[in-house]
């Protein structure tokens, strides 16, 4: 079998593998809840190829998150729930419904219309969908938020939810207070002793750390992704640092650590601007 541009033959070659007696044995026994794992970890490696601006690898990337797609749709196949031309014919009405500015009668509208025009159909779709269930639509304001999500994608979710119905915050500052708040309870329950209940405030100093995100119009992901990328570098400048001077960082002191921590913060500065 040769390879092609034509998703048709991604199709064939899926349906190969899933081929009992012929196909792959490792393919043949993932199910849904197996291959879920890994359709996570594709998207994340297309944030990072992004993140990283690797064109290149953001293609090789993108075709592994589209065979997540294939895979969890021959799967639904086999068992005569839907296929992939059922997802295809899902997203295309999706969007045709979700864009009547461009597909419908609505026309000229503002950025900030057309995403209030776009919470009004999804609000819409919800209802629906729970009356189409049988079940009333009594999951409340915050329904809807994947539970596997990572943690800070979802209460940036949440947040947004929230808000939309009006419990949130006036302005960035008063979301820093909040922050000071609960730093200070943390403090107290350290000072206490009582560490299980210091984890506890963690996790409300990282929800409110989210929120200020949210309120500087940032994606809390994205700017720890950024923090994190910033802290490899600097690391790695102290661990040559120390090479030069035939040290390991096992080897060094914390203060000198700290201080060659300093002095790549400062070079970091220095270094001129895009």
């Amino acid at each position: 079998m040769k390879p092609a541009r034509d998703i048709a033959r991604l199709l064939e070659i899926m349906a190969a593998l899933r081929t009992p007696g012929t196909g792959c044995p490792w393919d043949l026994e993932q199910s849904f809840s197996t291959i879920a794992p890994y359709t996570l970890e594709e998207a994340y490696e297309v944030a990072d190829a992004i993140a990283r601006g690797d064109l290149a690898d953001l293609r090789e990337e993108l075709g592994d998150l589209l065979l997540q797609v294939v895979f969890h749709a021959r799967m639904a196949q086999e068992q005569g729930v839907f296929d992939f031309g059922g997802v295809v014919q899902a997203i295309t009405e999706k969007l045709i419904r979700r864009h009547p500015h461009v597909f419908g009668d609505a026309r000229d509208l503002t950025p900030g219309q057309v995403k209030g025009l776009w919470d009004r159909i999804k609000a819409e779709e919800k209802a629906e969908r729970a009356a189409r269930i049988g079940k009333p639509d009594d999951a409340g304001a915050l329904a809807g938020v994947p539970v596997a999500m990572t943690a800070l994608t979802r209460a940036l979710k949440l947040q947004d939810k929230a808000g939309k119905v009006g419990f949130d915050w006036n302005d960035p500052l008063a979301v820093l207070s909040k922050i000071r708040e609960e730093c200070d309870e943390i403090e107290a329950e350290i000072v206490s002793g009582d560490r299980a209940k210091a984890a506890t405030e963690a996790g409300d100093l990282l929800f409110a750390v989210v929120n200020l995100a949210r309120h500087l119009d940032a994606d809390p992901e994205a700017a720890l992704r950024a923090a994190n990328r910033k802290f490899m570098r600097r690391f790695a400048s102290i661990e040559r640092a120390l090479a030069a001077q035939g040290k390991r960082p096992q080897d060094a002191t914390l203060a000198e650590m700290d201080s060659l921590w300093d002095e790549a913060k400062a070079e970091e500065k220095k270094a001129p601007s895009g």
